[in-house]
């Protein structure tokens, strides 16, 4: 059944004190890395970045519902979700370097980020079955935007999880634009949610700026998902930047005219106030949570500037276990190059 959660107040779901400002802190730290992640890219410190400014909330909530086993498929656009798992900021700053996400420290049940659009989709359902099959009982959190399901993968993945009972969370964040194109010339389904009814399991639309909605509607998902029913949620918020520092969003124009103010609100300005009517949050609390979060960038930064960029072989040491002839050639070609020539970055 197809159920739709348009704004979901806050004070229809219980949390505790200490459960919101911890979405707040969150909230905090993803927005101050997607702010500092833009300048660093528009310095030249790396070639090119996705923001996610006004999907806070979305992200934030999502990764708050999970447990410490259940497994997150990202995308690029994830970085405020990957944050609130747990994963180094410095981590996703050295990948945007060119570093190798298998050569991190931690080791967070994360797949790396999906760069193609909607290809973790059926990696996350395969993940989910193999789950059953090994009878281990972690949910699996798939995330992805509205321009993914568009896209062959979003119906196949779905289909087998449906099928096969998969214990999946699809998470579609839905702001209202596939780079250029509006949802209405994807779909002419009136919900993305709704396509969950053609492979038998259930929808559900969320406030996608209501990080305590969304944690509450991930975490009865992943309920559901371990009684054997995956679930598809589509989180309804608006991305305030650009599809990526690569793209001109002055070719189109993006409008709010159609979308409620709840929807287009800043989810960080919108939850900060809302904690500060109800005696949570203070001045000075805000300006201590700030400071964390700018002194966690600065020596997440510093990290990255310290840390030698990858060499050629990082290019290849992921694609196989054992490379291919015609790789291991490809490799050699290039670290005479580099030996010639120099590394590109030897002088940034």
């Amino acid at each position: 059944m197809h159920q739709v959660i348009e704004t979901a107040p806050f004070e229809e779901i219980a949390t505790t004190v200490a459960d919101a400002i911890a979405l707040y802190r969150d909230l905090v730290r993803a927005r101050a890395f997607d702010e500092r992640a833009l300048s660093l890219q528009r310095q030249g410190w790396m070639s090119s970045y996705p923001q996610f400014k006004g999907q806070e909330a979305s992200q934030v909530g999502a990764a708050h519902a999970l447990e410490e086993d259940d497994w997150l498929f990202p995308t690029y656009r994830s970085n405020g979700m990957q944050i609130a798992r747990g994963v180094p900021m410095s981590d996703i700053l050295l990948f945007r370097r060119g570093h190798n996400e298998f050569d991190s420290d931690h080791d967070l049940p994360i797949f790396p980020q999906a760069i193609p659009i909607a290809t973790q989709i059926p990696h996350a359902a395969g993940a989910g079955m193999a789950a059953n099959y090994v009878g281990e009982d972690h949910a699996v959190l798939c995330y992805f935007g509205d321009g993914a399901t568009s896209e062959g993968d979003f119906h196949e993945g779905l289909n087998f999880a449906g099928v096969f009972e998969a214990p999946v969370v699809f998470f579609c964040e839905n702001n209202g634009w596939a780079i250029s194109l509006p949802r209405h010339e994807q779909t002419a389904s009136a919900t993305i949610a709704q396509k969950a009814d053609a492979y038998g399991f259930d929808g559900v639309q969320v406030d996608g700026n209501d990080p305590i909605a969304v944690k509450h509607a991930v975490g009865k998902g992943i309920e559901k998902v371990r009684e054997g029913e995956p679930v598809l949620i589509e989180s309804l918020t608006y991305r305030q930047g650009a599809h990526s520092t690569s793209d001109d969003p002055s070719r189109y124009e993006h409008t709010q005219a159609d979308l409620p103010d709840w929807r287009t609100a800043d989810p960080v300005e919108r939850f900060e106030t809302y904690l500060r009517a109800g005696g949570v949050l203070d001045d000075e609390r805000v300006e201590t949570i700030e400071a964390e979060a700018e002194a966690e960038l600065d020596e997440a930064v510093e990290t990255v500037e310290n840390t030698e960029p990858p060499g050629p072989e990082g290019l290849f040491d992921s694609v196989f276990e054992e490379p291919t002839p015609p790789l291991r050639d490809q490799q050699e070609w290039l670290e005479n190059w580099v030996a010639e020539h120099g590394h590109p970055d030897a002088d940034s």
